[in-house]
């Protein structure tokens, strides 16, 4: 399956501007009996998902104090948790969430890229090819499960005696159980994506998050009363967190338009044609899929480290490449950490506007219709000054993700508490690219209803 089921991801010119208000779209939707039954639908599914983060898998000699000490000693698993919904602090069933799931989805987006048969495959075979990527993203989804479970329980050991005494039986049957959970998670978000409205795997993403509000919001609560930090630190925290989404929300729905001319034609006694249109080109056209796989990514190095023994030489030697990958201002080690991970939101932005806007199929279709832009001629300068619209629209969009994604760590800084980087800029991103992206998807539904 295409990294595009992240969510997000637009693709190809489009109207990211909402047309309705939130309010009005929500009255509409409620008022259609199909849209309502669709929104009731999710709902549901997300509070199966809700009831789910509790059901817990018991692991012996772990209890929730010893899981509080180890996500506030480790960056990652302090990640996962909240992007789990707190899943992985109360070991639950889905603990794992949809992490084996994103995983494979980048791994097979740049195989499919790498493999010119696959790629032709995918461009030509239509739904059977598509059905055969999901066949493959699934059996590899299945293989990362059982090696980042396993990877998750080595790295617990590390901290946890109790964990790295277990017998590989008891492991076994802990991974199966997180296998079966993350497995669950991804049915459902095909149930919502069927029988729901907007894309299923980013709504539970999103869900997941949305759960874990609440108790970060205590954190930061309980540590104001206790005097570690000031209320002014909870004050710039608030107002930060309120810019952070109002900029995401002006990067999102901002574009580049480019007017289109289109030529006028005669039938008989009529003349149709010769008015001018828009062509628009988003500035962050990709939404929130570069900066999950650049997420991704910089914490594989803990996640390979954990194939081995905590006093292993390679355990040791990925362990250190992984303070290198993390984004950390208060070491040198993390500055770097932070160049990586703004680069690699760069590459993913640029890999996937690419992949997914083709500026040669749309200076055909332009060509094709006797349409052009004015002052370019039709044709290759025609591709090129898209190219070079794309090009520079990109780099804005990718420097707005990149500063977007190193604020997560810079909230930390303001207010010590561990856990605070977690509201920051990723989660910010990922909770507002995929609320616009349903409500345009809902009012793109009432829009057609309504012209039906």
């Amino acid at each position: 399956m295409s990294a595009a089921v992240l969510g997000g991801g637009g693709g190809g010119p489009s109207d990211k501007s909402l047309k309705l208000g939130l309010a009005d779209t929500l009255r509409l939707a409620w008022s259609d009996e199909d849209l309502r039954g669709r929104l009731q639908f999710v709902l549901m599914i997300f509070a199966v998902y809700a009831l789910g983060v509790h059901v817990v898998v018991p692991v012996p000699g772990v209890d929730p104090a010893s899981m509080a000490r180890l996500l506030e000693g480790n960056q990652f698993f302090a990640l996962l948790n909240t992007i789990g919904g707190g899943a992985f602090k109360r070991l639950s069933i889905l603990a794992l969430g949809l992490g084996p799931y994103i995983t494979s989805s980048i791994i097979m987006q740049v195989m499919s890229l790498a493999n010119p048969k696959w790629k032709q495959e995918m461009q030509e075979g239509g739904e059977y090819a598509r059905r055969q990527q999901n066949r493959r993203t699934r059996l590899l989804t299945l293989a990362l499960c059982l090696f980042q479970g396993f990877g998750l329980l080595q790295l617990m050991g590390n901290s946890i005696p109790q964990v790295a005494s277990m017998h590989m039986g008891l492991k076994a049957a802990i991974v199966v159980f997180w296998m079966a959970g993350s497995m669950f998670l991804l049915w459902l978000g095909e149930q919502v994506s069927e029988r729901g409205i907007g894309n299923g795997v980013s709504l539970l993403i999103f869900a997941g998050i949305v759960i874990s509000l609440p108790s970060l919001a205590q954190i930061l609560y309980s540590s104001a009363l206790a005097g570690s930090i000031g209320w002014w630190q909870v004050g710039i925290v608030i107002v930060m967190f309120i810019a952070v989404t109002w900029a995401i929300v002006y990067f999102t729905i901002a574009q580049r338009r480019i007017p289109i001319q289109h030529m006028r034609r005669s039938y008989g006694t009529k003349s149709v044609g010769g008015h001018t249109s828009y062509l628009p080109v988003s500035v962050n056209m990709a939404g929130v899929i570069p900066v999950i796989f650049a997420m991704a990514l910089i914490y594989m190095p803990q996640q390979f480290a954990a194939a081995f023994p905590a006093t292993h030489p390679a355990h040791l030697f990925m362990m250190e490449v992984g303070r290198f990958f993390s984004p950390n201002f208060s070491q040198w080690q993390g500055w770097v950490g932070a160049a990586v991970y703004a680069t690699l939101i760069f590459g993913f932005t640029y890999m996937w506007n690419a992949m997914t806007y083709n500026v040669e199929d749309i200076s055909n279709n332009l060509k094709k219709h006797g349409s052009y832009i004015p002052g370019v001629r039709p044709g290759k300068q025609t591709k090129d000054f898209l190219d070079g619209v794309i090009s520079r629209v990109t780099f804005v969009g990718a420097t707005f993700l990149a500063a977007v994604a190193l604020t997560q760590f810079v909230f930390p800084l303001i207010a010590p508490v561990q856990q605070l980087g977690l509201i920051g800029g990723t989660s910010i991103l990922i909770m507002v690219s995929v609320a616009l992206e349903t409500m345009r998807q809902i009012e793109a539904n009432i829009l057609v209803k309504q012209y039906d």
